[in-house]
């Protein structure tokens, strides 16, 4: 059994709350239970949402547990009936499969004092979108002295041994090779040109990362040069003075809402309402779309300023009018596939 700081603090919360109140269950005791994602994400939640929650709700007991979502699905799936996570955070194509196996409850709307704020694109009923995430091209502007302009520019001969990508685990990576197959005639039901390309690229390919936050430390560690990133994840790099920037690519950057949900048989169910609405508010997503984070707001009530402005969009109507939106309805009907064949396949 490996026990670690974070299964301790569980512990010693849990065990608290069963010694004030002898009636509650293991499950009924536990602290709330937000499953995040690793890296910036994690960051900002860790900095921002999670103390906003706290405050408005007498500091109440939670553990942040950073994780991709395809593992939140899993270990929801493991123990359906007394979920080890309350609340879990998905991109669209988890989202759907989340929703699809029946792991998550219907958001109580009638409830929400910030849901009819949101723009119309995140109000779900099965989870509301907090925020929204850009895909495009990440580099070194001390290592790349020309800023790319196209996903085309990572196969460049002087980006040899240069180039991180993510596994198709992480949104970022599978979305990135169905534009790379589009890029090349391919489509979100074709990915095979993509998975042509990906194998041109490996001469170029200095490390396969396991999610977006292994990425941009990639960055930090100087380990590569260039790769396909999300513009939040380099944000806090840049804060701490790590040479890095972003630019949409001319083929059009990839966006995506980011949707959270109550876990159906959540012990917990109160709180968990309570942290997501939290995140909805026009207070948590202000703070959120500033340095460091520069996280994409999706409450109508906040005006989209500073850098997200000036390099993203001003607005969401210029966000949807700018960005690639795939079908991840139609990505996730061969996506555990792809994840098979990339893992067989792309091996440096």
């Amino acid at each position: 059994m490996i026990i670690n700081r974070r299964s301790l603090l569980t512990t010693a919360l849990t065990l608290g709350a069963m010694k004030a109140f002898p009636g509650l269950s293991y499950a009924q005791a536990r602290p709330l239970v937000f499953a995040t994602f690793t890296g910036s994400w994690e960051e900002a939640h860790k900095a921002v949402l999670v103390p906003a929650f706290r405050k408005a709700n007498a500091d109440a007991a939670m553990v942040l547990d950073p994780m991709l979502s395809v593992d939140q699905i899993a270990k929801v799936n493991a123990a359906k009936a007394n979920p080890p996570i309350d609340v879990m955070l998905h991109d669209p194509g988890p989202a759907l499969v989340a929703i699809g196996q029946d792991l998550v409850e219907p958001y109580p709307v009638e409830k929400s004092a910030y849901y009819k704020d949101l723009i119309a694109e995140a109000q779900e009923p099965m989870g509301p979108a907090p925020f929204f995430q850009v895909v495009g091209l990440t580099y070194n502007p001390e290592a790349v002295k020309t800023p790319p302009t196209s996903w085309a520019d990572l196969w460049k001969p002087e980006f040899k041994g240069r180039v991180g990508i993510t596994n198709l685990n992480s949104t970022l990576g599978t979305g990135w090779l169905v534009e790379i197959a589009k890029m090349r005639g391919g489509s979100e039901a074709n990915v095979d040109p993509g998975f042509k390309a990906l194998e041109e690229l490996k001469p170029n390919l200095a490390a396969v990362a396991a999610n977006p936050g292994a990425l941009a430390t990639l960055f930090q560690q100087g380990q590569i040069d260039i790769s396909p990133g999300n513009f939040n994840a380099i944000q806090i790099l840049k804060a701490r003075g790590v040479p890095v920037e972003f630019v949409a690519p001319k083929e059009g950057a990839i966006a995506f809402k980011t949707t959270i949900h109550i876990v159906k048989n959540s012990p917990n169910r109160e709180l968990a309402f309570k942290l997501i609405e939290a995140a909805l508010t026009p207070e948590v997503q202000t703070t959120l779309m500033n340095p460091p984070y520069l996280i994409v707001p999706t409450n109508s009530k906040v005006t989209m300023g500073g850098e997200i402005a000036r390099v993203l969009a001003k607005d969401t109507a210029e966000l949807k009018q700018k960005f690639v939106f795939q079908d991840w309805k139609k990505i996730n009907e061969q996506r555990s596939a792809w994840i098979e064949r990339f893992n067989r396949e792309i091996k440096i």
